[in-house]
């Protein structure tokens, strides 16, 4: 392509060409879209995620079953009452009085039903020294919190009056309230937070207020715009709050990444000389194609999650997949007329010191764009060294990074309990450790769903009182093992309380003794009889078998698809097998971090968490979708860069320097921005919530430095001219290749140096 020619070529420099000729019809059309998306999106409403869908095999089967009945199970809540010294038991005169001033007391706010007495139900421990009194709260479980309060206040009345006894509450609905009111706003508060620290930073990146303004912005309106979308697409694939909040950080990461690709592009064109309209082409036919295809890379890595076969997963897919896409167009589209109709006003609102021009001028730096504002002191130290010795760089380098990996081969995952969530944060953790050590299980029973054409023939009767039995003759459960029996719908409910309690591993053998022995033993004789056992540690087990049996299909399309989108994006099959490589050589160090603070306890006091003994088991999966997709937004621009200067002349070598150094500016304030807004989820003080934020966090810092500014220049420095091999029998593969305008082509290089010939 000569340095005449005037076409432009690739949608990205075309898109980026229309949006600037017509400014003000690219921008009324991405209002529009926003307004639009919204607009039908609240009229439409939201489907909700109901709990079969979120749960399953027998979890969710359990679930659908109380769906097709009608049956709404109320929330239950238990008071224990527990002797604090050795001496007084629960024959006491004293400890019947408190058990009866706690029933009156429940009974008296009008918010209960369902008391029962510990004397009848025999929910008394061993020991003789607890007892459980247990009601249902009225009212819709789901809100019931909202209305336990003046229970939790007569309970503490009792606890007054009867000082000889520990009186304490627990249930679906007390956890609830307590969390609300401790951390109810601690998500939100993160989320909130997460934009003026993106601003921040990018008010130190950029130097000027406006500019900073920009990114932030279009990320905002991208993230509006999908809350539209996923309200419209809830109708076929029903959405949850974990979905929105996972869209809210995805869709601020690549939203303000993308603008800040875009962004620093045009100001470094600008600054070597060229009028804005030339430096606005050159950017869309550069930074926009790598946008591109950066874009649809993390988007074939979202539509993984589409393959887990879970409910929560999918909508955390698709909801992460629109907002990429959705910032990714409003990055090549609306951007442009942006910056077009901004000019050089995008530099407006200047901060004193930190403003280029300012630091290219205290730094001694050149303004034409090939050094200062370009260029990295560090990263231009740091390539010095590796390209000087590539070698024992790559070895160095990746033997960290294998060594920081390896915990990760031990790794446990698990649903986190209770007291493994919130530690000792909170006094009911306290309460549920003491309810599970005077009755094991009986905290988070296991819950049978009986389903019979008739529950009260005299064989389902027969069959309920035998499983009863053999659930505590087999040694799976202590008892007792109470049954609630719905005639109408012909459905029973069974609590077996397992024995285990919260250390979920023996709790998980006891549900196999129920499962595989005592079902097929009692309900398997009766013909007509569905007995789904569902509950904590059987939707943990659940849940856990089903991501395992997703990881292989979600592995392979993520990885076979983004090696096909690098392979014809850049027509190298060196560079699309190094890209995997190394996205996964991040992704493995990433799991040993966690495994390693999180698990196994290393320095997790250093960022405020506990070894808790396993990751949460939806970590590993969405990590590894999340990071695989993020990581290659760092690798394709810096490869893009790599690949441009190499078709301008410069020797491989060279062009790994120059692509390395004048990409580490932004791509380093892109990283501080993605660490700043995970690590804000690492302080919350769920252990689930800090895991995701220190995994994330973690991934990206090292994505960052090690990855892209040590592994990635040493191994492409060893292959050399190798780094653009693509055999002939795959040019009949679609070309996706980077295609510049005939500006970037010609914008003068770094000082070209004879080398080898140039076959990209």
């Amino acid at each position: 392509m000569g340095n005449r020619d005037t076409r432009v070529r690739g949608i990205a420099a075309r898109a980026g060409g229309w949006s600037a000729r017509h400014r003000w019809a690219a921008v009324g059309i991405w209002v529009l879209f926003v307004v639009l998306a919204m607009g039908l999106g609240s009229a439409a409403g939201t489907v909700e995620l109901k709990d079969s869908d979120q749960l399953s095999g027998e979890t969710g089967r359990a679930a659908a079953i109380a769906e097709e009945t009608g049956i709404d199970e109320p929330a239950g809540e238990t008071v224990l009452v527990q002797a604090k010294d050795a001496g007084v038991k629960a024959t006491s005169t004293e400890f019947r009085a408190a058990v009866d001033a706690v029933m009156k007391a429940v009974e008296g706010t009008g918010k209960v039903t369902n008391v029962t007495s510990p004397y009848d139900t025999e929910t008394i421990s061993k020991d003789g020294r607890s007892a459980l009194v247990q009601f249902d709260m009225r009212g819709e479980a789901e809100t019931a919190g909202d209305r336990v309060e003046p229970v939790l206040k007569a309970v503490e009345e009792v606890q007054k009056d009867h000082g000889s006894v520990l009186i304490e509450e627990i249930g679906g609905a007390s956890m609830n309230k307590t969390f609300d009111d401790a951390f109810g706003d601690d998500f939100k508060q993160a989320e909130y937070s997460a934009v003026p620290v993106a601003l921040g930073i990018l008010l130190v990146a950029f130097g000027a207020l406006v500019a900073a303004l920009v990114p932030v912005l279009l990320a905002i309106t991208a993230i509006v715009a999908t809350m539209g979308l996923m309200m419209l697409v809830s109708h076929i694939q029903p959405m949850d709050d974990t979905s929105s909040s996972v869209m809210l950080l995805v869709g601020l990461a690549v939203g303000v990444d993308y603008c800040l690709f875009y962004l620093r592009r045009e100001r470094e064109e600008r600054a070597a000389g060229r009028d804005p309209e030339t430096a606005l082409r050159i950017a869309a036919a550069t930074s926009g194609r790598a946008i591109i295809v950066s874009g649809v890379t993390v988007c074939v890595a979202m539509a993984g999650m589409l393959f887990t076969g879970i409910s929560t997963f999918k909508a955390m897919g698709l909801a992460s997949l629109m907002v990429v896409a959705v910032a990714m167009v409003g990055s090549v589209t609306v951007l442009p007329a942006v910056l077009s109709l901004l000019g050089t006003r995008v530099e407006k609102g200047r901060i004193p010191f930190l403003h280029p021009d300012k630091r290219r001028k205290a730094n001694g730096g050149s303004t034409n764009g090939r050094s200062g504002d370009n260029g990295s002191r560090f990263w231009t130290s740091v390539l010095r060294v590796v390209l000087a010795k590539p070698a024992i760089s790559l070895v160095v380098a990746a033997g960290a990074l294998l060594a920081i990996a390896a915990p990760a081969l031990g790794m446990k995952t698990q649903n986190l309990t209770l007291d493994q969530e919130f530690g000792d944060s909170l006094p009911i953790v306290a309460t549920y450790e003491r309810v599970n050590e005077a009755f094991p299980g009986g905290s988070d029973p296991a819950e049978v769903v009986v389903k019979a054409t008739d529950i009260n023939s005299a064989e389902v009767k027969s069959a309920i009182a035998d499983f009863r039995e053999q659930a505590v003759s087999s040694g799976a459960s202590r008892g007792p093992v109470e049954v609630k029996v719905h005639d109408a719908q012909n459905v029973a409910f069974v609590y077996v309380p397992l024995v285990g309690g919260s250390n979920l591993d023996k709790a998980e053998k006891s549900l196999e003794i129920i499962r595989d022995e005592v079902r097929p033993a009692t309900f398997g004789k009766v013909d007509g009889v569905e007995a789904p056992v569902t509950g904590q540690v059987a939707g943990s087990k659940d849940f856990n078998d089903q991501l395992v049996s997703a990881v292989a299909p979600v592995f392979a399309f993520v990885v076979v698809f983004a090696f096909l989108l690098m392979l014809l994006s850049f027509r190298s099959l060196t560079i699309a097998i190094t890209s995997i490589v190394l996205n996964l050589l991040s992704v493995g160090a990433a799991y040993g971090i966690l495994v390693a603070v999180f698990q196994h306890g290393w320095g997790a006091s250093l960022v405020g968490a506990e070894g808790v003994g396993a990751i949460i088991t939806w970590l590993p999966l969405f990590l590894f979708v999340i990071l695989f997709g993020l990581s290659m937004d760092y690798h394709v621009f810096v490869v893009s860069r790599i690949r441009e200067a190499r078709m301008r002349g410069l020797t491989t070598r060279d062009a790994i320097q120059h692509g390395v150094v004048t990409t580490a500016g932004v791509i380093t304030s892109a990283a501080v921005i993605m660490v700043a807004v995970f690590a804000i989820f690492g302080t919350l003080s769920m252990q689930s919530m800090k895991q995701m934020g220190v995994g994330l966090a973690a991934a990206v810092l090292i994505d960052a430095t090690i990855i892209r500014g040590v592994l990635l220049p040493a191994v492409m420095a060893l292959l050399g001219e190798r780094n653009w091999y693509f055999p002939k029998w795959l040019n009949r593969l679609p070309d996706l290749s980077h295609d510049e305008s005939p500006e970037a082509a010609a914008s003068p290089p770094p000082p070209a140096v004879e080398g080898e010939r140039v076959r990209v």
